[in-house]
């Protein structure tokens, strides 16, 4: 039986209440709803609300009246104050603004248009100043600063010589390594106290990774992620009076490592997270052990993941999820060992009208193994069906399980869905990352165009409805998927993608610039690539493409400038070729505002309805 259909909206709509935080003292509660103020489209602002034990009660008070765009996240600085970013119109020059979770008073802390800045430390053990980086005195550099967060007042205490591109701080807040890049050489600089200089300690090429994660209780030795010597990304010791002796913590045995905690209350490590075909927890205390075990327990059918918690690290925010819900917030009080529920995020979706997430592997025809993800319709059988390929962006990311609501609106809609982590996707490991090197529409493209074999050879893929959809890199596959074997897919939707691997190297934001060379090595340098760039650009081959194409761009995109999908569709327009575009004037690498995400979404299904028909009879 086929489940109903859900509206757009059902899928795409910003949480009525979300996004939960715990201050400090566990005394008040954060999170965001939508919120019109003046008649305007509603956005996301932060609001507290007291609580007692883990129950909210009393008055909501909205402490932020943003109306041009969402606010994306926050977090508490203390128990007092809200930190939040904001960019405008999508161009990513973020600023960080502090909000009196009492006074309801509002301050800019990076007032300055044209500058990135974000967060390096909230320095938790003082009350009135974070640590934040910008680019205000050079656009291609940060500098990290001490900020009031009352005042605003900032002071300079790391100037960036022009080569650093990451800080990293101890437990007491200071400045005490960075890592600097050549764009081929990357270099972690170490000192021993804020006095002093930066001295190199380890210098590798950029194929190899050693990211600082942070210091050992005494703020003598790093723990970092590195992969100098192995394939895969590692938690390691390192001591800078030894640098080049790592001593390895945990290692995972097919993926590399996400990420490392750490507990402050405790000064212990606690975790090491890394995704197989779904994510994965070792833990290396056992309080931290045992409370993620009792959480489970009570959430049985659900991943669980914390996102939040008092500075005593007695009560947590809990969220619990699966492939088919965004699931349920939680407040966790490990005193009683009690579950406290906060929320449904997205209750308009029946958990059992959505789609199983199947993890899935293939060969690519080189004989590399390629996972991914398969999204079958409801109630179908899986059979000759309507399929759309879904390449990620990045393309050094990954595609991972859990909710996704657009494989489930597509799944909802009688599509099949193909998520596959091709070549240089991360999490697989360095060699499997260095396979992408100079492969944009080469051997890249060939590992999705083997999903979409694979699919068919299963029996799963009617071969005459198949498309494919992406954003940024995954937009670039898409409209290489057209340019480069159009007689594979029946539409294709382009979602601020690169079209000319020329032009999109000379249009990035100048905070980029460092890491050019090693874009140029990745991907391809226009001296020497010359030849090739030209041949794996789509717009450059636009002769080729026959397939109906649909192209959505924001103006203000910083990463994939408007003009690669205006080169895309004059190409096109000479030939004669209609497509549909669709640019939004408030919008930056990818559509963030309600109105704008439904449009889009309501335009992408009719596209594809047209040229797919998924509701009529399977062909055999």
């Amino acid at each position: 039986m086929t489940p109903r259909k859900y509206a757009v909206q059902d899928f795409f709509r910003n949480p009525e209440r979300g996004f939960f935080r715990l201050s400090d003292d566990g005394a008040l509660l954060g999170f965001m709803e939508p919120v019109s103020i003046d008649g305007q489209a509603a956005r996301m602002n932060v609001c507290v609300q007291e609580l007692n034990g883990s129950t909210p009660t009393g008055t909501i008070r909205r402490l932020t009246r943003e109306t041009e765009r969402d606010i994306a996240q926050f977090f508490w600085k203390g128990s007092d104050t809200i930190i939040y970013e904001k960019d405008f119109n999508g161009d990513e020059n973020f600023h960080v603004l502090a909000v009196d979770a009492h006074s309801g008073a509002l301050t800019d802390l990076t007032p300055f248009p044209g500058v990135r800045a974000s967060i390096e430390d909230d320095l938790e053990d003082d009350p009135d100043h974070m640590l934040i980086s910008h680019n205000g005195r050079n656009p291609e550099a940060f500098d990290v600063y001490r900020v009031n967060i009352r005042s605003g007042e900032l002071t300079l205490v790391a100037e960036n010589p022009g080569n650093i591109i990451g800080w990293q701080t101890d437990h007491d807040g200071r400045v005490r390594a960075g890592i600097a890049s050549d764009g081929l050489h990357t270099t972690l600089l170490y000192r021993a106290t804020e006095a002093d200089e930066f001295k190199p300690i380890i210098t590798t090429d950029f194929r190899t990774s050693v990211v600082p994660q942070f210091f050992t209780p005494d703020n003598r030795r790093m723990y970092a992620l590195s992969n100098r010597g192995r394939n895969f990304l590692a938690l390691v010791l390192i001591d800078p009076a030894s640098p080049d002796q790592e001593e390895e913590i945990f290692s995972a045995t097919h993926n590399d490592l996400d990420g490392a905690g750490y507990s402050r209350l405790r000064q212990v490590l606690t975790v090491a997270v890394y995704q197989s075909d779904k994510p994965q927890y070792h833990f290396f205390d056992d309080i931290s052990a045992q409370r993620y075990n009792r959480i489970c327990a009570k959430l049985q059918g659900y991943d669980v993941a914390l996102q939040s918690s008092t500075k005593d690290e007695n009560k947590f925010i809990v969220a619990a999820y699966n492939d088919r819900t965004p699931g349920s917030r939680y407040i966790y009080d490990a005193v009683q060992d009690t579950l406290d529920k906060l929320a449904d995020i997205n209750p308009a979706l029946a958990e059992s009208d959505m789609a199983t997430v199947q993890p899935v592997s293939y060969q690519s025809r080189d004989g590399l193994t390629i996972h991914g993800y398969l999204t079958l319709p409801v109630g179908r059988e899986a059979k000759n069906l309507p399929c759309i390929i879904n390449p990620h962006g990045g393309p050094w990311a990954r595609d991972g399980w859990g909710f996704n609501p657009e494989a489930q609106f597509l799944a909802n809609r009688g599509y099949c869905v193909l998520q596959m982590n091709f070549r240089g996707s991360t999490g697989y490991g360095r060699e499997f990352w260095e396979a992408s090197f100079g492969q944009w529409g080469l051997a890249m493209q060939d590992d999705i165009t083997d999903g979409v074999q694979w699919l068919v050879d299963q029996g799963i893929a009617d071969p005459r409805r198949i498309a494919i959809y992406g954003g940024s890199y995954g937009g670039y596959a898409t409209l290489a998927g057209i340019t480069y074997t159009p007689e594979l897919y029946a539409a294709a939707v382009d979602y601020v993608g690169v079209s000319n691997l020329l032009t999109f190297m000379n249009t990035i934001p100048p905070y980029w610039k460092p890491m050019l060379t090693k874009m140029h090595s990745m991907v391809g340098n226009p001296e020497t690539d010359l030849e090739r760039l030209k041949a794996t650009s789509p717009a450059l081959n636009a002769e080729h493409i026959i397939t109906p194409l649909f192209i959505a761009q924001g103006a203000h995109d910083p990463r994939v400038n408007k003009d690669e999908s205006d080169q895309m569709v004059a190409a096109l327009q000479a030939r004669g070729v209609d497509v549909e575009y669709m640019v939004k004037d408030n919008e930056g690498h990818g559509f963030h505002n309600d109105e704008n995400k439904f449009e889009f979404y309501e335009r992408m299904e009719a596209f594809l309805a047209q040229h797919l028909k998924p509701s009529q009879p399977e062909s055999t």
